[in-house]
């Protein structure tokens, strides 16, 4: 696909979002919004398979599993879930989409060279590194706190899943209760690893350090719980909404 032809595709999908996102502000017109975003992601996910350069039979198989798998899995999820429901299955979506910005990252930290973003020099482009760097820091917190969000909302774990946590069934079933959990010097604790993750970043970005990418990323998931568990069960769908603009934020940093 050339390059115009794929700019103005995305051009499309762009103004379908746009229109999504207007249809979904009002419960009359939300069935038409929703189909607008329907569009608008198939779209922009066909013009970015079409627009692959060098891209063999193997590439084409393995997004064609994914797309399967995923949305296939998507489909059941989404047609048995109930719409009391729905709050927990959109803080599990954005889950998702934090985590996907992660492994993006790691993907163009550990191939760069399949991303086009070497210097002649071989090493990585000073502005891809921040990419990388706050696209995993922002999907990590999203995918934490989602993670937890989820709890919280639904204030219960399947029997079938809780019967096997073991040791672990009473710290899981504390954090992802539905009541506000208040550490002590929780904001001097959330300042200071917010403090570590910037200057782990700077070294990420100096050093090209694989195990500094790990640490900050173990950080960012750490930080996404400590957001989230002193935060009550009723007021988790402001933190989903919240969380819906940290997962848009993820995939605009990893670009």
């Amino acid at each position: 696909m050339s390059p115009n032809l794929a700019a103005l595709g995305y051009l499309v999908a762009g103004v379908c979002f746009i229109l999504a996102l207007r249809g979904l502000s009002h419960p009359s017109t939300s069935r038409s919004g929703n189909r607008f975003g329907m569009i608008g992601m198939a779209i922009a996910i066909l013009v970015a398979i079409f627009s692959l350069r060098h891209a063999g039979f193997g590439t084409y198989l393995l997004i064609v599993i994914g797309l399967v798998v995923g949305g296939g899995i998507g489909f059941v999820v989404a047609k048995k879930i109930e719409m009391t429901a729905m709050p927990q299955l959109v803080a599990a979506f954005h889950s998702l989409v934090g985590l996907a910005a992660v492994f993006v990252a790691a993907a163009a930290f550990l191939n760069p060279g399949d991303f086009g973003i070497l210097r002649a020099d071989g090493t990585i482009k000073g502005l891809s590194l921040f990419e990388m760097g706050l696209g995993t820091i922002i999907g990590a917190i999203t995918f934490t706190g989602s993670v937890i969000a989820f709890g919280k909302l639904q204030a219960k774990l399947p029997p079938a899943i809780e019967s096997r946590l073991g040791a672990l069934k009473g710290p899981i079933t504390t954090v992802m209760s539905s009541k506000p959990i208040m550490l002590p010097a929780r904001h001097a604790i959330n300042i200071g690893i917010a403090a570590l993750i910037v200057l782990i970043l700077i070294w990420f970005m100096s050093a090209e350090s694989g195990f500094a990418f790990l640490l900050m990323t173990l950080l960012a998931f750490a930080i996404g719980v400590l957001l989230i568990i002193p935060i009550g069960g009723a007021d988790m769908p402001v933190v989903v909404s919240m969380l819906n603009s940290y997962s848009g934020w993820a995939a605009a940093g990893i670009g």
